[in-house]
């Protein structure tokens, strides 16, 4: 008899819901998508109802519900935190508190409060609570291709732990080692973004670029390191650490750190956001970015010490942090490793799912070798007649295609021709990333292509990179990398062969965030990319995200179509339809 789970994270930030079928992992999605509301954090109910129509399942069929954290574990953290740190916090102990007291405590009601909306109408089905970071080692292990792995998570902080390190086998997770709040990797990072003038919870993505900006050799970037390894943490051998709390409010104030002695220690005052960015903030990035890769590496060579294993998961916040990622690679002792896409909160929801199915259904999730995340395109796909609406709706001039390889072949074209594309095609992306389902297209080659983007197409700062989109089979052509990487986790060098006539996804320190392109996984992409190929002898375009800076990624027809109008991009595809922007100029929008 099959079986369904519904995993559910929600009320801290990217809200998700996951629909699980059998083991299969049928739809997911961030409610951000659909409120248009970047990292929401309320009730997904707009994500619950797409997923729950993808897989034809009523809510009143449903086998279980998985929410991804336990609340009264969390609850209690929170208090005794505060009893910890009084009489400091008591602001945020205010501001807390009647939300936790009223809502968040009695969750199990809250959440059929919030069913019940949805039409449902069986009041006793069973909710689940998996612990948080088991939730993350369940996202990171099941779906992976491994039998048998090593589990690294490392985010802000769950209920009370901020990184674990486990074993799963089968059907079976088992947590070797936690580190607990305050000590928290995930939450010193932010701190730093705090200080650099960008935004917590979103920002942690521009400090990890704006990092190789900063001079590494420089006696400015090599004091500010000494200063956070002797004055901010005690990192030890084994990657776990303590932190100072003298110098961090994250435990209970309305900041990241004390700003006053921050400055007195770095000799530079925060950064305000929207401010020019100036070298002592790249450097300032530059050293918490070192010291997030030592962290990172000495947790998973303990992972390796402790379990044994050739192969490495992971998830949290802080696996996001793709350069680290790629130095774990490179240090060589784990045969491969697997990074769960949608690694931060959102993903928490899948692995929720997962774990009430493997752990307390007693049910593995067969492994065919190939991970079960299906190129993480779990969201929801729109029809001819959805994108005819939009056009009718705004007047809109287009020309459909009806051999879809005429149309590959005329969108590799206008890239060539130095044309930014807007690309919408299948089922929209779990996770943060865009990997070619909603995705802004242009050509590596160009050398003004990263401003074009950054200014005129995105509206961000300047000095973000963008990645490439590289056919899996070529990959080994153009980066030192000698796996795939589909999701656009792992950076590494751009072979010095490439590094001048691939400009716009060459990073200043010669690396790239890749993203390998597999036929199987994404074939409308792959063939874009390959008749790009024939076209130009290079096979890999510059991809993006679909997005305006501060925005969630497009999910709709009309979303994408009003941010083509509201942008300076060229072209815009929508499955077999293309638009161009010249003749839409008198579009109403």
């Amino acid at each position: 008899m099959s079986e369904s789970i519904l995993g559910i994270s929600a009320f801290y930030h990217d809200s998700a819901a996951v629909l699980l079928s059998d083991g299969e992992i049928l739809a997911a999605a961030q409610e951000e998508r659909f409120t248009r509301k970047k990292h929401d954090a309320s009730f997904p109910s707009q994500a619950v109802a797409y997923v729950l129509k993808e897989g034809g399942i009523n809510f009143d069929t449903l086998d279980a519900v998985a929410f991804y954290e336990k609340p009264y574990i969390k609850f209690e953290r929170l208090l005794e935190t505060y009893h910890a740190f009084a009489p400091c916090g008591l602001k945020s102990f205010l501001a807390a508190m009647p939300v936790w007291v009223k809502e968040k405590l009695f969750m199990r009601g809250l959440l059929r409060k919030e069913f019940s909306k949805l039409g449902a109408k069986d009041q006793t089905k069973h909710i689940f609570f998996p612990e948080h970071h088991l939730s993350h080692a369940a996202s990171a292990f099941y779906p992976s291709p491994f039998e048998e792995a090593a589990i690294l998570t490392v985010d802000g902080v769950g209920e009370w732990a901020a990184t674990t390190i486990g074993i799963g086998k089968g059907k079976d997770i088992k947590l070797l080692r936690e580190q607990l709040f305050p000590h928290s990797l995930g939450l010193v990072y932010s701190a730093f973004t705090y200080y650099c003038g960008f935004c917590v919870n979103s920002g942690e993505y521009k400090l990890m670029g704006l990092a190789p900006y900063g001079n590494p050799n420089a006696q400015q970037t090599q004091n500010m390191k000494k200063f956070i390894l002797d004055e901010l943490i005690d990192l030890r051998e084994d990657g776990s650490f303590l932190v100072n709390m003298d110098y961090f409010n994250y435990a209970t104030g309305l900041t990241m750190c004390c700003d006053q002695c921050w400055e007195k220690l770095f000799g530079i005052p925060r950064r305000l956001p929207e401010t020019d960015l100036t070298q002592p903030y790249m450097n300032m990035a530059a050293a918490i970015q070192q010291v997030t890769e030592e962290i990172m590496l000495r947790l998973s060579q303990t992972a390796h010490r402790l379990t044994g294993s050739k192969y490495l998961t992971m998830a949290g916040g802080v696996a996001l942090n793709c350069v680290a990622n790629g130095k774990i690679l490179r240090w060589g002792d784990f045969k491969d490793i697997w990074i769960q896409p949608a690694a931060g909160d959102a993903g928490g929801a899948l692995g929720a799912a997962l774990a009430v199915r493997c752990i307390h259904f007693s049910k593995p999730i067969s492994k065919t070798g190939q991970d079960k995340m299906g190129g993480a395109y779990l969201g929801p796909r729109f029809s001819a007649d959805d994108i005819m609406r939009v056009i009718r709706g705004y007047s809109a001039v287009f020309q459909q295609y009806g051999d879809f390889d005429q149309l590959i072949a005329e969108v590799a074209r206008l890239i060539d021709q130095g044309m930014v594309v807007g690309w919408f095609q299948g089922r929209m992306e779990y996770g943060p990333r865009a990997l070619g389902a909603r995705s802004i297209l242009g050509d590596p080659r160009c050398p003004d292509m990263q401003k074009k983007l950054n200014l005129k197409i995105k509206h961000r700062e300047d000095f973000r990179p963008f990645a490439p989109s590289v056919l899996e089979e070529d990959i080994k052509n153009y980066f030192d990398l000698q796996t795939t990487s589909p999701y656009m986790l792992l950076t590494a060098p751009v072979k010095a062969e490439h590094r001048k006539s691939l400009p716009a996804v060459t990073h200043v320190d010669y690396s790239a965030r890749i993203q390998s392109v597999n036929r199987n996984t994404n074939e409308p992409y792959w063939k874009l990319i390959n008749a790009f190929k024939q076209l130009t002898g290079y096979s890999l375009l510059v991809n993006t995200s679909f997005n305006l800076r501060g925005e969630p990624i497009v999910c709709t027809p009309k979303d994408a179509y009003c941010f083509f109008m509201a942008t300076q991009m060229d072209w815009l595809v929508m499955e077999n339809f293309l638009f161009d922007k010249q003749k839409n100029q008198n579009g109403k929008v």
